[in-house]
């Protein structure tokens, strides 16, 4: 997160460093250009003064050697020109090669036989390789017989000027590396809260109510955040707490009494008179006694189910070893056949309170309630997270983790699609099944556990059905795969 907060602060000092030394570099450069100007302009003036006088008198023999000596110095051709051009004195040779590749001097010339003095050249960027011609005339408003021009390579300037803007770059730096160096360290603290209440909300969506934000570090807005946070979770953890020990306590408070009323309603029937009424309400009270006894069965499991909020790693081989032959047995009982179709070697994210209490209910809900001839467990492998994305505890890293689906798929009744959102519900039953054995619970408590561990329980088209009416009903519990150790792993696996 402190990367991005970099990524958004070192853009803008970018900007504003820049803002300073761009303008900064061009008054450097155009400085540096004004000085070399300024000194061409004094040796030319100097050198037509000089001619002005040697040409009126004739003895130009001294100024001659000068210009000579001038060009062997400084590498400057120099030369005094009349009014056609022509080369009078200085290193004809050297400054007609210079001449050849300036395609200004002849304006510059022209202005200055006209009496004009030249002005500063505009070519100051350190990548244009042109010269800097400076014409000086010689002689006064309509007396001029000729111009002193030189030709200035400005390599050695345009060095000078990479130099200092080289220096004015790494000055620049300077503020760049302590932003970077100061804000790293400062952003990481001032966001270390932050990530601390991402991480606490995302055990939180794993069931962890026992997670608490560090409310001492940080800035005091964060500080004061994470201490809400750890009150609004105190609160919620209190309330579910609460809620689970009620529905734990009244359950266990009414069994006896429940127990005792069946007791008592079942030595009654020997003073019952045969064929009479009250057998008929008799029957009733055992029955609904009966379910009231289910009910409260499943709201202690529910209670005590929910309140194991730990997954861990699993061997699906090991979980179907317990479960396998009892459920073959309970299908041969009542004329079904088991199929059992999962290849070896799966390893998975077992839900809070165990995957086999989880497929002993997808298993019982097959037998109960389909009427099917065939109930099939098949499990397979598949890239991808839990419900196409809806996995409760996964995040955005998790993209990658394969998914172990179980499907308990039977060839029965089977459900209507639009009472398969209905059936994952706590209390509601089929209007076909109100007469068979059941609470309403198991699906929806079986939901809730394999969310817990990240996956997803959907409902789905089951086998086809055998007069080829339709499909019967499948379950499908989708978990989190986990890698299998290697000899090189250190440790096992820890609980999520």
């Amino acid at each position: 997160m402190h990367r991005r907060l970099l990524a958004v602060l070192v853009p803008l000092a970018v900007l504003l460093v820049a803002a300073l030394g761009v303008p900064l570099s061009v008054t450097v450069a155009e400085r540096e250009m004004q000085e070399t100007y300024v000194d061409r302009l004094g040796d030319v003036g100097r050198f037509a003064s000089l001619a002005e006088t040697a040409l009126s008198a004739g003895r130009t023999e001294a100024l001659q050697q000068e210009l000579a000596r001038y060009h062997e110095l400084y590498g400057i051709p120099v030369a005094v020109i009349d009014t056609s051009g022509t080369v009078l004195l200085g290193p004809a040779g050297a400054y007609q090669k210079a001449a050849r590749s300036e395609p200004a001097l002849p304006r510059i010339v022209t202005a200055a036989l006209a009496g004009a003095r030249s002005e500063p050249s505009g070519e100051w960027a350190p990548w244009d390789d042109s010269a800097l011609v400076v014409a000086e005339p010689v002689g006064r408003d309509s007396e001029v017989v000729g111009a002193v021009v030189t030709i200035s390579d400005l390599s050695k300037t345009r060095d000078r000027i990479l130099v200092r803007w080289a220096r004015l770059a790494g000055l620049g730096l300077l503020p760049l590396v302590a932003l970077v160096a100061v804000a790293w360290p400062v952003s990481a603290w001032v966001l270390r809260p932050v990530r601390e209440l991402d991480a606490a909300s995302s055990r939180i969506s794993q069931g962890d109510l026992t997670i608490r934000a560090d409310a001492e570090a940080g800035p005091v807005e964060l500080r004061r955040l994470a201490a809400s946070f750890n009150t609004m979770m105190d609160a919620v953890e209190n309330a579910v707490q609460r809620q689970r020990a009620f529905v734990s306590d009244a359950s266990h408070q009414l069994r006896n009494p429940l127990t005792s009323l069946r007791l008592a309603v079942e030595s009654l029937e020997p003073h019952l008179r045969a064929g009479g009424d009250g057998r008929q309400v008799f029957d009733v009270a055992v029955d609904e006694l009966k379910a009231m006894q289910r009910m409260l069965n499943s709201l202690q499991a529910s209670a005590r189910m929910e309140s194991m909020r730990t997954a861990s790693p699993v061997d699906l081989d090991a979980v179907l070893a317990t479960r396998v032959d009892r459920w073959r047995a309970l299908t041969a009982t009542a004329g079904q056949t088991l199929a059992v179709d999962v290849p070896p070697g799966l390893r998975l994210l077992e839900p809070p309170g165990g995957l086999g209490s989880v497929l002993d209910e997808l298993v019982s809900n097959a037998l109960r309630l389909s009427d099917a001839q065939v109930v099939k467990v098949s499990a397979r492998v598949r890239p991808g997270r839990p419900g196409d994305g809806r996995g409760k505890a996964f995040t955005a890293a998790d993209a990658d983790v394969d998914v172990v689906t179980i499907a308990v798929r039977d060839d029965g009744q089977g459900i209507d699609a639009s009472e398969r959102a209905q059936a994952l519900r706590r209390f509601w039953r089929s209007p076909r099944h109100q007469n068979v054995p059941g609470t309403g619970l198991g699906l929806a408590i079986c939901a809730d556990l394999v969310g817990a561990a990240g996956g997803e329980l959907r409902l789905e088209d089951g086998l086809p059905r055998p007069d080829g009416s339709g499909h019967g009903f499948a379950a499908v519990v989708a978990l989190p795969a986990v890698p299998r150790e290697t000899p090189s792993d250190a440790t096992g696996p820890s609980p999520v």
